[in-house]
């Protein structure tokens, strides 16, 4: 299986459009080419009007015309349904201009899927659960803005969210939507820096809160619900509201509206199913302080969050579902399987070496990797460790990380300034599973999630001075447990750190700079270290460095 996100091609951080450099590096992975492909499966995104079919393009040409408006570039197959309740995805889309555009052969399968299904459907395959409650949030996709799901005595039940939704007036609810107009009215981009606010939240006072939550409330049937009239409404008031508070104030308010609105929703659904396990997918679920209460005030045994959780996750279930739609339930239920690892992307390990090498700047020191980096962490150097596969979806895992001392708190800002970075969360710890319990409050509800970071827990008390770069202000951490299958690598230097310091932790933070998208191939890895982002990159060959005379 790969999988690799555009904006690490592109190097465009939160790049869009049709993804050809994607099919053509994730083909290429696997030895084949676009020839090779059989099934295609889709979402009801934008795609090039070219692509509608013959008799709905001549139809919208003609109402262009009529109405005196300019043609548009792109047509959404949602809003296109909507308009045209009696066609299908395979109606309004031309299959076979297509297939010819983009150099696939014309017998292969086009498969459709709705938005929330395919957040929903990873959170339950790759699990071994008997009963699940399957929840999905975000900013908005097919007409909807949540979705529920049950999996009971081997049956997946829709609660709302799906298809039957698709033709009704859309609903002005998205507390995702409402968290990135705040983002955005305290001056950072929405959609994209809403984790700024997450960490922010803890040094404010949610004194917008009342004024916020009067315009939201949750239905019996846990369904949420808003009085705004209009998505502008809704970005209009919040903006305002937020624009008349300090950022600290305004992130805690958002913060707590989202927490207990999305806690009091699937409190409701899991009382009325009376399941034990909870799956999480859906831009909202980046939110780790919300993930982190969803677990430990919910009667659940465990929580799962979808790594991918974003848009960029909807690939993976797509091709489920078209597999649940090929196979049926019962095969499809005995594929399941629980991740140990989303490093999907291309192994360029035999590549590293010749690019690092290719700078005159750059030395490589003699010795033993792992006793290298370690005595450069002590010695408060920053390193990024470059091995296998590069992940797949927002987090750093071990593939492309930056790694640090967690003792030294001044490291926080000395990382910041050399990344470009203004951040209010503090980085972010990993952890071999053997410690994990004895510095986190980790256990079986949360341990799955926290292999993946997709989670904050407690730091228990007598750590928080010990690793003070780790400890958010409010005694949280969002921690990445590990196994030495898993990366060799990674958690060889991880113990050979607690043997010298007595430190079971390390800090992992992703290696990228502000507003660039994670390393991916080891050219932007050796620019890295040329422009001083991090004094050394360790591989599986060698500990590199760059010459401090020469360096920037």
């Amino acid at each position: 299986m790969s999988a690799v996100q555009l904006e690490r091609l592109t190097r465009i951080k939160g790049a869009g459009g049709f993804p050809s450099l994607c099919i053509d590096e994730v083909l290429d992975i696997s030895g084949a080419s676009r020839r090779d492909v059989d099934v295609i499966t889709l979402t009801r995104n934008s795609y090039p009007r070219r692509f509608l079919s013959k008799q709905f393009f001549l139809r919208k040409i003609v109402s262009e015309i009529m109405a005196g408006t300019p043609r548009e570039r792109m047509f959404d197959v949602c809003a296109a349904m909507k308009k045209n309740p009696s066609a299908t995805e395979i109606d309004l889309f031309d299959c076979g201009s297509f297939c010819r555009a983009y150099g696939f052969r014309s017998d292969v399968t086009i498969h459709f899927e709705n938005h929330h299904k395919c957040h929903a459907l990873p959170s339950l395959f790759f699990t071994d659960w008997e009963d699940a409650l399957l929840y999905t949030a975000d900013g908005s996709g097919d007409n909807v803005c949540y979705s529920a799901r049950t999996f009971i005595d081997g049956t997946l039940t829709t609660l709302f969210g799906d298809d039957r939704w698709l033709y009704q007036p859309q609903k002005i609810d998205s507390l995702g939507l409402a968290y990135g107009y705040i983002t955005e009215a305290l001056g950072w981009k929405m959609l994209r820096h809403e984790g700024k606010l997450t960490g922010l939240a803890a040094f404010g006072q949610p004194t917008l809160f009342d004024e916020i939550a009067q315009h939201f409330h949750v239905q019996s049937d846990g369904v949420i619900d808003s009085d705004f009239n209009s998505f502008s409404d809704m970005r209009h008031i919040l903006s305002l509201l937020a624009r008349n508070e300090s950022r600290e104030n305004a992130a805690a308010s958002i913060q707590l509206i989202l927490e207990e609105m999305i806690v009091k929703a699937i409190r409701i659904l899991l009382e009325q199913t009376k399941v034990r396990h909870l799956g999480l997918s859906g831009g909202v679920f980046a939110n780790v302080r919300l993930n982190r209460r969803l677990a430990e005030e919910l009667p659940v045994e465990e929580v799962f969050i979808v790594p991918p959780m974003g848009d960029e996750g909807l690939v993976v279930g797509a091709g489920l579902s078209f597999l649940l739609k090929r196979d049926g339930l019962s095969h499809w239920l005995k594929q399941r399987h629980r991740l140990t690892s989303v490093c999907l992307g291309r192994d360029y390990n035999t590549n590293i070496e010749t690019a690092v090498s290719c700078s005159p700047r750059i030395r490589r020191e003699i010795g033993n990797p792992i006793e290298l980096t370690v005595d450069r962490l002590i010695a408060g150097k920053v390193g990024a460790i470059y091995n296998g596969r590069t992940e797949f979806g927002p987090r750093a895992l071990g593939a492309r990380t930056i790694l640090g001392h967690p003792g030294r708190a001044e490291i926080n800002d000395i990382l910041n300034k050399r990344l470009n970075r203004t951040e209010f969360m503090p980085f972010a710890p990993v952890v071999a599973a053997d410690r994990a319990a004895a510095v986190f409050d980790v256990g079986p509800l949360n341990r799955y999630a926290a292999r993946f970071m997709t989670i904050t827990c407690g730091v228990r008390p007598e750590w928080h001075k010990l690793i003070p770069a780790v400890v958010h202000v409010d005694g949280s951490a969002r921690p990445q447990i590990i196994e030495r299958d898993e990366n060799p690598l990674y958690y060889d230097i991880l113990k050979h750190f607690e043997k010298k310091t007595g430190l079971p932790v390390l800090i992992n933070t992703s290696f990228n700079a502000h507003e660039e998208p994670i390393i991916n191939n080891p050219e932007e890895c050796a620019r890295a270290l040329l422009d001083n982002r991090v004094d050394f990159v360790v591989t599986t060959s060698g500990v590199w460095e760059c010459n401090k005379v020469d360096c920037p």
